[in-house]
């Protein structure tokens, strides 16, 4: 049986040290410590997938926490089943023991308790991330309802815009020549005319 920990931070900012050390008192060697620094944008994980490919039957993984294996639980449930049903592998999740798919005087007791148990904290985050949503859908339509607006604030346009709208109409003007003298750009000239004509149409 081969002892491996998996360290996971999010960005090259984060010191994974605190997760260095839990591993470090669970005795294991600093080259069985897998560790991967990944952005929220992309989640490619060499480390991970490396430790994988070692990962044979019988072999423990130890994390420091059960979100380390995934960004959500969707995709550590995934990885759950993988690890402890295709590879036959245990996972000890360090902050939470009930978690520990270690068998129990040689049952399966560990592992079904841990399974129940990461099944009840995936259906209350999801049922919260739920909760979240609504009660933000709700807030936004409150705010609608009392006059709120949301979105970028427009641009306030100088005095003389109708002057030179009526300008640039007629030929007088160019766009380019309008916006430099309102000091708007010319784009935003062009999509205030727009604006201007629908409004007064």
């Amino acid at each position: 049986m081969a002892k491996y920990g998996y360290v996971r931070v999010s960005s090259k900012d984060q010191n994974p040290e605190r997760q260095l050390e839990a591993m470090r008192k669970e005795g294991i060697r600093q080259k069985d410590i897998y560790v991967d620094k990944v952005s929220g944008r992309n989640f490619l994980r060499p480390a991970y997938h490396e430790l994988m490919k070692r990962l044979k039957k019988g072999d423990v993984i130890y994390v420091k926490s059960i979100d380390r294996l995934g960004r959500n639980y969707q995709e550590i449930l995934e990885e759950w089943r993988k690890i402890v049903k295709e590879l036959e592998a245990d996972i000890i999740v360090i902050d939470m023991p009930l978690l520990n798919t270690t068998s129990v005087n040689g049952d399966l007791t560990g592992t079904f308790v841990s399974d129940l148990v990461l099944q009840i904290l995936a259906y209350v985050a999801e049922t919260e991330h739920s909760f979240i949503k609504s009660r933000q859908a709700e807030g936004i339509a409150l705010a609608k309802r009392k006059g709120v607006r949301f979105g970028r604030k427009k641009m306030e346009i100088p005095g003389r815009f109708e002057e030179l709208f009526e300008e640039w109409r007629d030929g007088r003007i160019s766009a380019r020549n309008a916006a430099v003298v309102l000091n708007i750009s010319y784009s935003t000239f062009y999509r205030r005319c727009k604006e201007y004509e629908e409004g007064n149409g």
